[in-house]
């Protein structure tokens, strides 16, 4: 039998660290006293110095400046509804691109469109994709589907009283669903499907939100529907949890993919021969070659759905106009295609898990507020063209990253507007 390399040299150097008397003492328990920091969700100026004292011993007067900046801290209190513990901001880089014309359902006109990143190039590939599509008349979107949902699961003594459970609920579902929309004056229910594995009963509750992204209207909705099935159910329920990990909430999922889990958008773009040509640097016939080995490359790992990179559109995107960072691992899903339409190339995404508003959450923030209001859409009745537009930009990052890798650029691009910047 032989080790692999990797294992072996991952053992060297493990024991290249390990002292038969000093590791054990280092890797003990240790219960020295210590001073835990107190959670707040009021902020002021003497809660921002009170945590940046406890963080003295490795942080400087300097460091404080930059996140605890004067301005920051004059406002501290319009972020107190966001965070706790709070000791500033974070100063990220904001690009534009654009204008990215869209031909929408909700989305219709050119929008500039920031994006929030660190990853040197990004954003110039974005505006390259963004560039094509709009000299080919705009993307086409619209919203298919939308609902967020919650899977609060229930556990029974067995098969037979689960089975009874998912009986009395579908009798009682207009009781249910009143209980749940009593909690908001947005979210509607406007689904709920019984799931059983054996003994244990998970419904999966499906909500539209209005403009809001909802994850907490959601959650607040369905522990109304529960608390009532708690209250009135005569079959004996053991336990009942809010969330029994089946919604695929944060998290890549075959049920995500197949029925969504957000708003799901379609975006398509038809790009002239002779404009792949001359704004991408490759030609159709190179595009498409490398799509199939793509394709194929995705369906031997075993992606959930087909596509290059949405990850780094939509967290830009996220994090620039105040959406919820973490839902980009299950926005994140989806199919790109690109086929040929006679000389020229269709390219198309179609995204199951858009988690997008343009009220609540983040979205009040000031730096994010100002974002949204670049792209024109703060506020209430904004939330599906927010979306579009969201997918709208990700086809452009999957137009430009496929040119650069079937014409061989990719890696010199990264090389000129990164690492040799």
């Amino acid at each position: 039998m032989v080790i692999p390399f990797h294992v072996t040299e991952m053992l060297r150097r493990v024991m290249a660290r390990y002292d038969a008397e000093e590791t054990p003492r280092q890797m003990a328990p240790n219960d020295e006293a210590f001073s835990a920091i107190r959670p707040m969700r009021r902020v002021s100026k003497a809660s921002i110095e009170s945590y940046w004292s406890q963080l003295k011993p490795t942080a400087g007067d300097e460091d404080q400046a930059q996140i605890a900046d004067p301005a920051t801290v004059e406002t501290g209190e319009v972020y107190s509804a966001n965070i706790e513990n709070f000791i500033g901001t974070v100063k990220l880089p904001v690009g534009v691109i654009g204008p990215l014309r869209l031909t929408g359902m909700n989305a219709n006109g050119d929008f500039h469109v920031p994006l929030a990143t660190t990853e040197a190039a990004l954003v110039a590939s974005y505006a390259r994709g963004a560039f094509a599509a709009t000299k080919a008349g705009g993307i086409s979107t619209a919203v298919l589907y939308e609902g967020v949902i919650r899977t609060p699961a229930f556990v029974f003594e067995n098969l037979l009283t689960a089975g009874q459970f998912v009986e009395w609920v579908v009798r009682n579902v207009d009781t249910l669903q009143a209980a749940a929309e009593a909690t908001t004056g947005h979210g509607k229910l406007v689904s709920l499907e019984p799931f059983i594995d054996n003994n244990v009963a998970f419904l999966i509750c499906r909500y539209t939100t209005g403009d809001a992204a909802g994850q907490n209207m959601v959650t607040i909705a369905t522990d109304a529907l529960c608390q009532t099935i708690a209250e009135t159910c005569p079959i004996p329920i053991g336990a009942w949890y809010i969330e029994g990990n089946f919604s695929g909430d944060k998290k890549a999922s075959a049920l995500g993919m197949v029925t969504g889990r957000g708003r799901k958008v379609s975006a398509s773009v038809t790009l002239p021969a002779a404009l792949v040509e001359q704004v991408l640097g490759t030609t159709v016939e190179a595009m498409l070659d490398y799509g199939r080995v793509a394709n194929l490359g995705s369906l031997l790992s075993g992606q959930l759905g087909a596509q290059a990179h949405y990850a780094n559109g939509l967290a830009a995107f996220y994090i620039a106009t105040g959406q919820d960072a973490a839902c980009v691992a299950e926005s994140a899903m989806g199919v790109t295609r690109m086929e040929p339409r006679g000389d020229d190339l269709y390219c198309s995404v179609t995204m199951p898990n858009i988690l997008v508003g343009s009220v609540g959450g983040g979205t009040g923030l000031p730096s994010q507020t100002a974002a949204l209001n670049i792209l024109g859409l703060k506020g209430a009745g904004n939330g599906a063209a927010l979306a579009e537009v969201a997918a709208a930009t990700c086809l452009c990052g999957e137009i430009s990253i496929v040119a650069a890798i079937a014409a061989g650029h990719f890696t010199r691009a990264h090389e000129s507007l990164a690492r040799k910047r």
